[in-house]
């Protein structure tokens, strides 16, 4: 499923999250499952992938290839910090999902049971994002405006 735009939303003091309709609307359950793998991620950010998507580039393992019952070191590292963080939420009838408290914790988002957290939901192609709406707001220029940077440090990478 290909997540596109943006929606303005709040964390209700249950810390429920009302999975944007537009995204609700183009979700197959047989595509993509019945699930949402929330992942806490550095920077203020919680990513929402479906469980199709999660468990389609789980299984690929690091760098693409296949997992193995013999990490390295850095890879059992980074599968025992990621995995262990990784939450599956299921949606309850009204489409929303109770985001765990200790995600939200970790990415400021209001996890100490604060009321009427404002977020952004943001497509990001294989997964949503849930930002904090004041932070993204006042940064959307610069953002935008390093959208070519990006695009040439991407293909630089590819290139080597």
């Amino acid at each position: 499923m290909l997540f596109t735009g943006h929606s303005e939303l709040t964390i209700d003091a249950k810390q429920r999250l009302q999975i944007p309709a537009k995204y609700r609307n183009a979700w197959d359950e047989a595509r993509d499952g019945k699930a949402w793998y929330c992942v806490p991620w550095p920077g203020g950010i919680l990513r929402l992938y479906t469980e199709a998507c999660f468990e389609g580039l789980a299984s690929r393992g690091a760098a693409g290839g296949s997992p193995t019952l013999t990490p390295d070191q850095d890879e059992a590292d980074l599968e025992a910090d990621f995995f262990s963080l990784a939450e599956r939420i299921e949606p309850d009838s009204a489409g929303r999902i109770a985001l765990p408290r200790q995600h939200l914790e970790l990415a400021g988002l209001g996890g100490s049971g604060a009321s009427g957290t404002e977020v952004v939901v943001i497509g990001a192609r294989n997964r949503l994002e849930i930002r904090e709406r004041a932070a993204w707001q006042q940064t959307l220029s610069q953002r935008f405006a390093r959208l070519p940077s990006l695009v040439a440090k991407i293909e630089t990478r590819k290139d080597d």
